[in-house]
């Protein structure tokens, strides 16, 4: 066994602690991109859905216009096999608290509160009605604090299949 002098020691566990860290560091900018591609995926999907429904006519103003849109773009076979329940909580004048619940190619959606949503975005009326437009990115939402997201992300995704 090889004894090191003592004031080495201190040089050598600096050296392990600093490339300790850039791995962590490594790891931790490995999994933020996860996330973040994750993120970007949900909100493109949360813009599209919205706003497709939108296309050939005006913009919505309301957020019930917003909703009233998306009824004419369900895709049923889309929606085959999926039960989902999404929450939307809007703050502001003409805001308000908007579901839908999708049931394995079928459809309810209404005004007030689903129990126990698989999914719930939380904004304000008029970046949902931005969204919705595409004047505003969902992911740009989400990274500047304007829309939060609680639940599934698989199940955020399937939205935009389900209402293109």
């Amino acid at each position: 066994m090889t004894w090191l002098p003592l004031q080495q020691i201190p040089d050598q566990t600096a050296d392990l602690t600093r490339r300790n860290d850039a791995v962590l560091r490594d790891e931790m900018m490995k999994e933020s991109m996860r996330f973040c591609l994750a993120t970007a995926t949900i909100f493109t999907a949360l813009s599209l859905s919205a706003g497709g429904a939108q296309s050939n006519e005006a913009d919505a103003s309301t957020p019930q216009q917003v909703f009233d849109g998306m009824r004419q773009s369900f895709k049923a076979d889309k929606a085959k096999g999926v039960h989902a329940r999404y929450q939307w909580e809007l703050s502001g004048p003409n805001g308000g608290e908007w579901w839908i619940d999708v049931n394995d190619g079928t459809y309810k959606m209404g005004k007030g509160k689903i129990e126990n949503p698989s999914v719930t975005f939380i904004t304000s009326d008029n970046d949902w009605v931005a969204m919705s437009n595409g004047k505003l990115k969902g992911t740009w939402a989400y990274m500047t604090g304007r829309l939060k997201v609680h639940g599934s992300q698989a199940i955020a995704r399937k939205l935009d299949e389900i209402f293109p």
